[in-house]
């Protein structure tokens, strides 16, 4: 594991941390890397059945690429593979949980848009500023599945952030608290889910991501595929 970030296991919660606050948790090839590493230990461990993913401080969640480090190694395109885009060239099957504090930016608001779930501090701020910077956002595709198609367009083409209220309004975020109180709270829904049957929990996940894309039959066709097991299981 990467010392840009920290992963740790409560009470079947795990908690993987960007821990670069003096850069704003900006997106180094360590900080890639320790998101590599977090992601798949989570998936294995056996012990965790729910992520909460956070950056350290109270400044940002992550505010993006560091374009320094990028300059420096001469990246124009960044790979694929430089964070984990789950879903994408990752599949965890345990649900995820975005803990947003302060801005999220770029990959800051990728990271954020890729978790299945969102809970935002009240200064937490959204934003796509790539456009700002002549920069590409080719991984927002899927955020028209996650709000109306003229809230991301106004979010690409503008390139000002929202804050957390109307990321609210939007669906873009499930629940928005006090900034002191981002971690218990965080912490409460994932207690919640982490309770629950995992075969059911997994499944839904599944579900929901599996239905993006397909006509109604299909998605309820592929429902039933997924849920037999579970119905069929001990758990049951």
């Amino acid at each position: 594991m990467a010392e840009a970030v920290r992963y740790a296991v409560e009470g079947g919660v795990a908690w993987l941390v960007i821990d670069r606050p003096e850069a704003r948790n900006a997106i180094n090839r360590a900080v890639g890397e320790g998101l590599w590493d977090g992601f798949r230990r989570f998936e294995a461990d056996p012990a965790a059945a729910v992520l909460v993913l956070t950056g350290a401080g109270d400044a940002a969640f992550c505010a993006g690429a560091d374009l320094k480090e990028m300059a420096a190694l001469g990246m124009t395109v960044p790979p694929r593979d430089w964070v984990p885009h789950l879903g994408r060239n990752l599949q965890v099957t345990k649900p995820v949980i975005a803990a947003v504090n302060g801005v999220a930016f770029g990959g800051g608001f990728l990271l954020a848009q890729m978790c299945d779930l969102c809970v935002a501090a009240e200064s937490a701020r959204f934003g796509i500023t790539e456009a700002r910077w002549g920069r590409g956002a080719p991984w927002a595709a899927p955020l028209p599945w996650l709000v109306p198609p003229r809230v991301a367009l106004e979010l690409l083409l503008t390139g000002e952030p929202i804050g957390a209220r109307r990321a609210y309004e939007v669906g873009l975020v499930n629940r928005v608290v006090p900034d002191a109180a981002l971690r218990e709270e965080a912490g409460r829904l994932a207690a919640t889910i982490a309770a629950n049957a995992p075969l059911s929990v997994r499944a839904a996940k599944a579900m929901v991501h599996a239905a993006a894309g397909r006509d109604l039959d299909q998605a309820i066709d592929e429902g039933w595929r997924l849920f037999e097991p579970v119905y069929r299981s001990e758990d049951a």
